[in-house]
């Protein structure tokens, strides 16, 4: 199977930025969409930023402009740049994965989560 891992997240002030970062580890995969999802307490975990295999993006509405998905099929990593953070940014927030791997038979669909990584948007 394949594994995610997050890193980037913290204290941040309001208006200030954040980098996450993914990787991907595993043999003999391919990725297909990855993304980012955030859950705050209380609430359900949403779509933050998608970009899938031809590299178009998709944003929430409420972090366009102001947050970039980016992706290096080479190093298996996502990113996310996080620009002009609002309080109401504050969530966990989750790398996902889809694609394919090989499983020594043939090719098989997967989905993987991250363990998830803490942003804080405060003063």
């Amino acid at each position: 199977q394949v594994q995610l891992v997050e890193s980037g997240g913290g204290l941040v002030q309001p208006g200030g930025s954040l980098r996450l970062s993914c990787v991907a580890s595993g043999s003999g995969f391919g990725i297909n969409t990855v993304g980012w999802y955030r859950q705050a307490p209380g609430k359900q975990r949403d779509l933050v930023a998608a970009i899938p295999s031809d590299g178009n993006t998709a944003y929430a509405d409420s972090v366009k402009g102001r947050f970039t998905i980016s992706r290096d099929n080479a190093k298996s990593t996502v990113a996310l740049q996080m620009n002009s953070l609002r309080p109401e940014d504050t969530a966990v927030y989750y790398c996902s994965a889809r694609g394919t791997y090989y499983n020594g038979r043939g090719w098989l669909p997967f989905g993987s989560w991250g363990q998830g990584t803490q942003v804080t948007v405060s003063s």
